[in-house]
């Protein structure tokens, strides 16, 4: 009579616990649901919905079963194996088919999603957020595009080119004494323990070999000269700002490229390109946002389109390389956007010389009006080798837990990050006290990665199936610029809340309480606490 009967699918024995203390009672499901074969929770019938192309659910790690010693829970889910479940909680979307549900059913999943937590569908909803806000996507989420997609491929092709002559101008004035304007780093070098000064390239053994013509710099100059005309819609009547070069040019142009970059080739400098590359880059970071953030090693990371945790993600620095992994993806038999390709976020925010990301939780209770909570806590994964930009390893570059479990201990690795690799957003700002940064986490890194979620929300609002009484609990993964700005790398469905270490495992049981006391219990008590969930945003 008071509708408190539930159903739970996968390792969920917080909830399970969470609400047996409320009074409510569990209709449990068969083991064979595991398995994809469930019983509608709406009717009767049996159910069997696959998993919905584009669909992507962060798994759990671990599959566990909720302990039952005196077999009183059971018991009581044998007296309401025939009622309907009114709060339904399962790590898979695909597993309900809310055509079946009846209005008064709550569920922790919205249909069509992938439209956000899709690497592809983000990388496609984001480039519409200019209609939907004034928010600029290039300030928060890095430059992406799909491989699958012909024209996409060559905006790519175009982007890597344009990004390396910015990249060898970078290079040429730093070489030459310059930090250009729009590319300062606020943390240099052996300054205090957050070391994040990204390091010139070694040369390498061979030796870096006879300078480099000096029309090599021209060429650069001339094409940042080009592309700023472009930025200022200068060319759409006028002649080109630099003539044009051929894809045999290109080709020489960025072998060229990574001998300054990755063999440490030297570069000959005159006074007067000095000045015009120092002019063109500081116009050019009033034009891009990203200048900064870019480095000028011309790194990107390749990424399966609907994969989680970290599977088959590649870093690479040589355009030959990048589309020869994703090579497969531009077959006629392959699905359009089934690879993106994301420019790599060179400039980190490290500590102690190691890469992090911040798994940041959010919550939608409703899409119209869209109704988004943010978790005031998070917690940090940390790479198990130090940062390197000539290593593009995944145990330097890849912060999931599932990739850095499969590269064990790192020799030399500092002795205050800490032995399971994560940390509590707390942690995080006891350390940027230390550093002289106690105002960054409030001022810079949490709003910024507010605005992320909104505007990656707003973005996929109509793309979504909205359904009155649903909600569903996200995990976006962050990074940080070297001026802690966020940088978005993507949203994951169905958050992992398997327990890695004494920190997620007490986050993840309180971030799950919070869940339920936002979307049960202020449903008769809108004034009740929710935790550490804040209200962001309501249309």
């Amino acid at each position: 009579q008071e509708k408190k009967i539930f159903s739970v699918q996968g390792p969920y024995p917080i909830i399970r616990s969470l609400l047996r203390a409320r009074g409510w009672v569990e209709r449990k499901l068969p083991r064979s649901a595991c398995c994809g074969a469930w019983p509608s929770l709406g009717t009767a019938e049996p159910l069997h919905s696959p998993c919905p192309p584009g669909e992507k659910e962060e798994e759990e790690e671990e599959q566990q079963w909720d302990e039952d010693a005196d077999g009183i829970h059971d018991l009581m889910s044998c007296l309401v194996r025939n009622q309907v479940p009114y709060f339904i909680w399962t790590n898979r979307r695909s597993t309900i088919d809310c055509r079946l549900l009846r209005q008064d059913q709550v569920v922790n999943h919205y249909a069509q999603v992938g439209a956000f937590t899709t690497k592809e569908g983000l990388c496609l909803s984001l480039r519409n957020l200019p209609w939907f806000d004034r928010a600029d996507p290039d300030t928060f989420f890095p430059r992406c595009y799909r491989l699958g997609a012909m024209d996409e491929r060559q905006a790519f092709i175009e982007d890597f080119r344009l990004t390396a002559a910015r990249s060898l101008l970078k290079m040429a004035l730093e070489r030459a004494g310059d930090v250009p304007v729009g590319t300062e780093q606020p943390l240099k070098s052996g300054k205090g323990p957050g070391e994040s000064h990204v390091p010139d390239p070694m040369p390498s053994a061979a030796g870096p070999g006879p300078p480099l013509p000096p029309q090599l710099v021209e060429e650069a100059l001339q094409v940042c000269e080009q592309h700023l005309g472009s930025l200022g819609h200068q060319d759409i009547d006028g002649d080109p700002l630099s003539p044009h070069m051929t894809a045999t040019d290109w080709d020489r142009f960025l072998r060229d490229c990574y001998r300054v970059a990755h063999e440490g080739a030297v570069l000959a400098l005159s006074g007067a390109q000095r000045e015009r590359g120092r002019a063109l880059l500081q116009h050019l970071a009033g034009q891009l946002p990203q200048l900064g953030m870019e480095g000028n090693h011309n790194v990107w990371i390749l990424k399966p389109g609907a994969k989680s945790r970290g599977r088959g993600i590649v870093c690479a620095a040589r355009l030959e390389e990048v589309l020869g992994l994703a090579g497969g993806c531009v077959a006629p038999s392959a699905r359009a956007g089934e690879w993106v390709v994301q420019k790599y976020v060179e400039r980190l925010l490290l500590i102690f010389g190691t890469k992090f990301d911040v798994r940041q939780w959010f919550l939608v209770t409703d899409w119209n009006p869209l109704t988004v909570w943010f978790y005031r806590e998070s917690y940090l994964r940390f790479c198990s080798r130090p940062f390197s930009l000539r290593r593009l390893d995944p145990a330097r570059h890849l912060c999931n837990v599932s990739i850095q479990k499969q590269c064990g201990p790192a020799r030399g690795r500092h002795p205050r990050l800490p032995p399971d690799q994560t940390w509590s957003c707390r942690q995080l700002q006891a350390y940027l006290a230390q550093v002289g940064r106690a105002d960054a986490w409030h001022a810079v890194m949490v709003p910024g990665m507010k605005v992320a979620v909104v505007g990656a929300l707003r973005s996929a609002q109509d793309l979504v199936g909205s359904r009155k009484g649903s909600f569903e609990l996200y995990g976006a993964d962050f990074v940080f610029g070297e001026d802690c700005q966020p940088w978005l790398l993507e949203i994951n469905a169905s958050p992992t809340m398997a327990p890695s270490s004494t920190v997620t495992g007490r986050l993840c049981a309180s971030v799950q309480r919070d869940t339920l006391r936002v979307v049960i219990d202020r449903r008769n008590n809108p004034t009740c606490p929710t935790g550490a969930f804040e209200l962001i945003y309501k249309e």
